[in-house]
């Protein structure tokens, strides 16, 4: 049987029996693979080097039967290596290959991928950890359909600048009241975050610190309804 080659990012590795490992891996132009690197667990396996996490690989497999497929060959194209010399980056690293797991079926779109490879560079490169998990998640809520409405509030007025909102959750829109802790300012930064396909440009946003922690939790909660 002719074998497939593609590239992809690991998000899971399994162990099996004595020395195997089931790897899930999200590829940009065949969805999800389950794949079966035999062997992988022994010292002297050429199948180990190439399927590090955090890291690009060029993967040629056997399609099975049934839903795994078995790994032929395997080898690194890029490995975001500094990823790993921080544990905060490397358990945020890891939280989001989780997520962008549980938020995908077997034939993601390319955008997936893109946005993954798109993340650990930001990481690798040391972007503030709390910016790249707010951008991360808002662009998994916008893949899935899920952003929220930041042009009209829950009664179909324009946002404007002068007034202050609280977020209603069912409705997905902000709703105008003078108790509110939500700014004009906020609903900017949160624009900025959905709308950029890059997450290093929100490095540069003046005086982000002060609009980032409300923004962090209202996208979080949001990700959690709709993403678990």
């Amino acid at each position: 049987m002719n074998s497939i080659t593609t590239t992809g990012i690991v998000l899971t590795r399994t162990d099996y029996g004595e020395a195997d490992r089931i790897l899930t891996v999200l590829t940009p132009d065949r969805g999800k693979l389950r794949l079966m690197a035999k062997g992988v667990r022994k010292i002297k396996s050429k199948l180990a080097g190439g399927i590090e996490l955090f890291s690009i690989s060029q993967l040629s497999y056997i399609p099975g039967r049934g839903d795994i497929d078995t790994l032929i060959s395997s080898r690194l194209e890029t490995h975001w290596g500094k990823i790993i010399d921080d544990l905060t980056r490397t358990m945020l690293g890891y939280e989001l290959l989780k997520r962008i797991h549980r938020a995908t079926e077997d034939e993601p779109g390319e955008e997936y991928y893109t946005l993954l490879v798109s993340a650990f560079e930001a990481l690798n490169t040391g972007l503030n950890e709390t910016v790249l998990e707010l951008w991360y998640d808002a662009q998994l809520l916008k893949l899935a359909g899920h952003q929220p409405n930041l042009k009209t509030d829950t009664t179909k007025q324009r946002l404007v600048e002068d007034k202050l909102y609280t977020f209603d959750f069912e409705a997905m829109a902000f709703a105008q009241t003078e108790q509110g802790l939500l700014t004009p300012a906020h609903i900017k930064y949160l624009r900025l975050v959905f709308g950029l396909d890059e997450p290093t440009h929100l490095s540069q946003v003046k005086d982000a610190q002060k609009v980032l922690g409300p923004c962090f939790q209202l996208v979080s909660t949001i990700r959690k309804q709709y993403i678990r």
